[in-house]
């Protein structure tokens, strides 16, 4: 009997005690197992983000690498050739600043895809006509992108209201403008003419070139032969050769024909794109005040030969007045001075 009691105390407090340890040891361990697991699926998921990452990371650092940039081609390839070009609807300078994003303040733009083959600045000469400039702007910032230039636009204001001098301030425009960058073509741009295509290419040549060769003015044809006016283009030493133009022609006409002269003169000649690919327009408009024909202009033109060395850029005086920065163009206001009395 007391062996059976002691038994019973002995076995059943006994076997349920080993059981519960099992148990337990069991949900410990199933315990651990699974932090285990846990901890081993986060470091994984770790060490793949880790990769993941610096995989992405040195992606965009190859990608950031310069990237060496090549000449851009003799012709470019964004050419459309033809244009319409209309002066009927408004321009608004806003609309125009947005599509032409790239160009930076003082109306610099460069390419991104390639290396300009020329530097060209672009000296409009100007006095009161904002309306007009705003077209040039609205067509020609997308034309010269398109030809792949490294340009410039530098519009040459005429301070006060005595007679206009377009010559000396297509001057003062070269002077002014070689003082911010190394350029190496200049194109001479009144402000009222636009290309019709964009093959006509504002750059400089082996001879000094006109550019407006076929104007809707004239009926897209020449006026005479040895028509120079509108727009043209010479390259730095061109310009130097030929003492750049004349500061004596006040008022209207006369100055075109001294430049072709000095051209002549100095034993080059002109260059021209074909009447076709040289159209443009002129936006039509009154004479202006204080530009009337210079009745000394054919007298002068006669005396190029013996007044070339003395009358240009060796002989230009004026006085800058302010410069005013846009997104689209560099403004320069100049005072000129008057005419010799």
């Amino acid at each position: 009997m007391k062996e059976q009691v002691a038994a019973g105390v002995g076995v059943l407090p006994g076997t349920s005690l080993q059981r519960v340890c099992r148990l337990l040891v069991l949900l410990c361990a199933v315990h651990l197992l699974g932090t285990l697991v846990y901890y081993m699926a986060g470091k994984e998921l770790n060490v793949f983000q880790y990769l993941r990452e610096n995989q992405q990371h040195d992606w965009q650092n190859a990608t950031a690498l310069p990237v060496e940039l090549h000449n851009c081609p003799e012709t470019s390839p964004l050419l459309v050739g033809p244009l319409s070009i209309e002066f009927s609807i408004p321009v608004d300078l806003e609309e125009t600043k947005k599509i032409n994003a790239e160009v930076r303040d003082g109306g610099r733009y460069t390419p991104k895809s390639c290396i300009a083959l020329q530097k060209v600045a672009l000296i409009i000469p100007f006095r009161n006509r904002e309306e007009h400039l705003k077209y040039w702007l609205y067509y020609l910032h997308p034309i010269l992108q398109r030809q792949q230039l490294d340009y410039g636009v530098y519009v040459i204001n005429q301070d006060g209201q005595e007679i206009f001098n377009r010559a000396k301030l297509l001057n003062i425009g070269f002077v002014e403008a070689l003082k911010e960058y190394a350029y190496d073509c200049f194109v001479f741009s009144d402000v009222d003419l636009i290309p019709m295509d964009d093959r006509n290419i504002y750059k400089c040549y082996n001879q000094p070139r006109h550019l407006s060769v076929s104007m809707d003015k004239f009926g897209f044809r020449l006026p005479y032969n040895q028509y120079f006016g509108g727009v043209s283009a010479l390259s730095k030493d061109q310009f130097q050769k030929i003492n750049g133009f004349p500061n004596e022609y006040w008022g209207w006409g006369g100055e075109d024909d001294d430049i072709y002269n000095r051209i002549i003169f100095k034993g080059m000649s002109l260059s021209r794109p074909d009447a076709i690919i040289g159209k443009c327009r002129m936006i039509r408009h009154n004479r202006d005040v204080k530009n009337e024909p210079n009745p000394q202009r054919f007298s002068r033109i006669q005396h190029t030969r013996e007044t070339m060395n003395s009358d240009g850029i060796n002989s230009l005086t004026y006085k800058v007045v302010k410069i005013e920065k846009e997104q689209l163009y560099t403004k320069i206001t100049v005072d000129i001075g008057l005419p010799k009395r």
